[in-house]
Order: C-alpha cells, then sequence, then structure tokens
C-alpha cells in the first residue's frame, strides 16, 4: 500500500527517470585498445618463448571472459585492478634492468610506466571516495526514515560498530598475508552481507521484524523497494540495462592493461617493451583513467537524484517523529516495572524518562533500576538503584532474555509520581552471519 501522493517505485518508473539521464557513449578505441593488448600479450607470451604461468593464464581468461553483471560488482572489480597492476608498476618489484635504467630505452619506459602509476593512482583514490560517499548516502537515506531520538542514534552507533569489524576482518587477512585478490574477495563478501541486510529489512525477517517497527509512516512501497532493488530483474535490472555495457567494457579494459603489463614486465629480461606497444598502453591508461573518472561521476549524480532516494519530508514519513512517550502515575510506596524481551546480543536497552511536575508533588526524583532476567528465572542486577529526576541511557546487551526497567517510589509515604518515559529494546542493525544467495 502506497502512502498518498507517493508514487511505487518500480521498474517503468525508474526507466522514465533514467530517461533524462542518456549515457554519453565511450570511445570506439576503449574496444579497440583492449582488443590490441590482448593481442599483444599473446603475442609477447609466444615470442618470448617463456611459458604461460598459472596466474597469466587465470588472468587471461578473466580479460576475455565476460564481466560481472551488477555495476557495483564491477566497480569492485576495477578497484581490485587498478591495486594489482600498482603492484605490479612498484618501482622495487619492476625488472632490474628498468631499475637500472641503463640504457635511453629504458629510462624511456621507466618515465611512462611513471606516469601510468601516477594516473592509476589517482583513479583508485577517487573511487574509494565514491564507493565510501555512495554507501553513506544509501545509509543516511534509510536513516532518514527512522525515528529521531535514541534508537536511530543506537542503530548508527552499531552501524559504526559493524563496519570496524568488517575493517578489522579486512585487516587481519592482510596481516595473514591475503593477497589482493583475496582481500577484494572478501570486500565483495561484506558487500553482498549489506545487500542481504537490506532485502532483510524490507522482508522484515528475523532481528528485523523488530527494527521494522520503528518505521513509522514509511509508506510499504519503500519497504518493497529496499527487499526488491537488487532482484534479477528488479528495479536496479533498469540500471544494469542502461549503464551496465559502458562499465563492462572499462572492466574489460583495465583487465587488459593488467594483463599486459604482466606479461611484458615478466618478460623483460628476454624482450624489452616496444615503442609501438608501451605508445598503446599510454593510450590505454589515458582512456581508461578518463572514461571511468566521467562514469563515475556520471552514476554519482544518477544515485542522489534517483526517485528512490526521496526525502521523509515528501514520503509522509513526518509521523515518524509522533510522540511514543508514555505517561503513567507511580503512587506512594509503589512501584512501576517494564520488561523488555531481547532476542539477539548485541542488543541494545535504552530508556529516556522524566518526572513531571504536579500541584503536590514537592520531591522531584525517583529511583531507578535494571535487571536482566535469565530464561530459568534468575535474577542478575545490570543498572545499580539510584534516584533520578530524569535520565536517558542505554547499554550493550550480552544475553539474550528479559530486561526488567524499575521505577522505584516505595521509599515515599505521600507522593505519587507523573512519570513520562519511552523504553526500547533495539535489536543489531547486523544480524548473525549466515549463509545467503544474492537477493
Amino acid at each position: 500500500m502506497a502512502t498518498e501522493g507517493l508514487v511505487p517505485i518500480t521498474r517503468a518508473y525508474l526507466a522514465r527517470y533514467y530517461d533524462k539521464y542518456p549515457l554519453p557513449p565511450l570511445p570506439d578505441a576503449a574496444t579497440a585498445l583492449a582488443d590490441r593488448l590482448r593481442a599483444i600479450s599473446a603475442a609477447l607470451a609466444l615470442a618470448a618463448a617463456a611459458p604461460i604461468t598459472p596466474d597469466e593464464e587465470l588472468l587471461e581468461k578473466e580479460a576475455n571472459g565476460i564481466p560481472a553483471h551488477k555495476i557495483d560488482e564491477n566497480l569492485w572489480k576495477n578497484r581490485e585492478q587498478m591495486e594489482e597492476i600498482l603492484l605490479l608498476l612498484n618501482k622495487s618489484r619492476r625488472p632490474v634492468a628498468l631499475q637500472q635504467r641503463s640504457t635511453a630505452e629504458d629510462t624511456e619506459t621507466f618515465i611512462i610506466l611513471d606516469d601510468v602509476e601516477t594516473k592509476l593512482k589517482d583513479m583508485l583514490k577517487k573511487l574509494e571516495q565514491f564507493q565510501i560517499k555512495n554507501a553513506d548516502n544509501v545509509f543516511n537515506t534509510v536513516m532518514t526514515y527512522m525515528p529521531q531520538d535514541f534508537r536511530g542514534t543506537l542503530i548508527r552507533q552499531q552501524r559504526e560498530r559493524s563496519e570496524r569489524n568488517k575493517q578489522a576482518e579486512v585487516d587481519a587477512l592482510v596481516n595473514a598475508g591475503g593477497s589482493i585478490r583475496d582481500r577484494y574477495a572478501l570486500l565483495w563478501k561484506q558487500q553482498m552481507d549489506r545487500r542481504v541486510q537490506l532485502a532483510q529489512l524490507g522482508s522484515a525477517t528475523g532481528v528485523y521484524k523488530t527494527l521494522v517497527r520503528y518505521l513509522v509512516g514509511v509508506p510499504q512501497v519503500l519497504l518493497d523497494f529496499i527487499r526488491q532493488i537488487n532482484d534479477d530483474n528488479g528495479p536496479m535490472e533498469e540500471q544494469r540495462e542502461r549503464y551496465g555495457p559502458a562499465l563492462y567494457t572499462l572492466t574489460k579494459l583495465v583487465l587488459a592493461i593488467r594483463l599486459y603489463l604482466h606479461v611484458s614486465l615478466a618478460r623483460y629480461g628476454q624482450r624489452k617493451i616496444e615503442k609501438d606497444d608501451i605508445a598503446v598502453l599510454q593510450q590505454a591508461v589515458a582512456i581508461y583513467t578518463e572514461e571511468f573518472e566521467k562514469f563515475t561521476e556520471f552514476i554519482g549524480e544518477v544515485f542522489v537524484n534517483a526517485p528512490f532516494f526521496i526525502s521523509a519530508e515528501d514520503a509522509g514519513a513526518e509521523s515518524r517523529n509522533s510522540d511514543d512517550y508514555k505517561e503513567t502515575i507511580i503512587p506512594a510506596g509503589k512501584t512501576h516495572e517494564v520488561i523488555l524481551s531481547v532476542e539477539a546480543v548485541n542488543s541494545y536497552i535504552a530508556w529516556d524518562f522524566s518526572l513531571q511536575q504536579g500541584a503536590l508533588n514537592m520531591v522531584l526524583d525517583i529511583g531507578f533500576h535494571v535487571e536482566y532476567i535469565s530464561p530459568s528465572g534468575q535474577k542478575t542486577l545490570i543498572l545499580p538503584y539510584r534516584r533520578y529526576e530524569a535520565d536517558q541511557g542505554n547499554f550493550c546487551t550480552v544475553s539474550a532474555g528479559s530486561y526488567k526497567l524499575v521505577w522505584d517510589n516505595s521509599y515515599s509515604s505521600f507522593f505519587k509520581k507523573s512519570l513520562r518515559y519511552k523504553v526500547d529494546a533495539v535489536p543489531p542493525v547486523v544480524a548473525p552471519a549466515e549463509p545467503a544467495a544474492e537477493p
């Protein structure tokens, strides 16, 4: 059910939007240069009489193959290839003859490789910044529909913790000697994990059943879109069909550049790079970096202005800010209790409360404590008793079970207390990792 006035987000609707953003075609040279570099690489391997290594065979197969279909997967693949090329071009790893620059030919080749290295370093940095910005845009857009109180804050904190854990995974792999290929396989797996989590949010499965109840006022069409966004024939397929072919061409070009550099540098002692061949490389890198930068700038503009990045106000989500505080009167000598059920560890128990001034309320404080009740009924004090006029706080749970929040007015013999409060058990943003198919 869509909110009144909000157009359902469908593939057909996106098609009309994308009509406004035609992608300028790539120069024909992008394909021609990739073909030329692959041909030179094959000829070099034969001419140098050096057998193709398993790594070269794998790279040749990838360079001649069909790129991945998803746009973000291709962006990661391009980033991986740029890093692989920069590793090849590292000055300390270049052939000894090149490092010594004993001839004018060696010196000229060395300078050209430096230029190639500079261009790719610059492009890699821009791509990394683009991906970070895009990921933040997606998360911040979803967060505009979350409650703008302690729950939204905790969800942001959990996301930050999740990203720190992901980075720690990558660091551990690198420290253990993992290759660039291994690292990008992990980075892509982490990206797919984020995608599965978005799909879970739209489907309201598992721990997300709790999370979805925070989305007060969010139209069902948005949740449907989150769930279906990356389906094979879902809304994003329209984007893949329109903009994918240009990106696939660039992916094949960067793979051809890497293949050529790998083969030619490995055989430099037997056969130096010819002037015509290095000119082809130089032209290929110039076109690749120029066109890849144009593509990321273009697709970034398309993402930011796309209709699924609608404002909370446009979606009628201002109702999410509805005052969901509760109020109760706690008589003298009595307590008020709230029990929250927690299904997953690393959830947050959070509260925000204050006492309301009354004509007869002379003492504006109340006792408050939190205890954990295990499935067997055993109680453990989590937050010690203390008297407050008002308080806002939270803690991260280490056990599933029930948590009891108690406001205590038992010490008062005469005065009732008017309590205004909001409490919640905020589940982890990241559910425990489980094998999952691509949505």
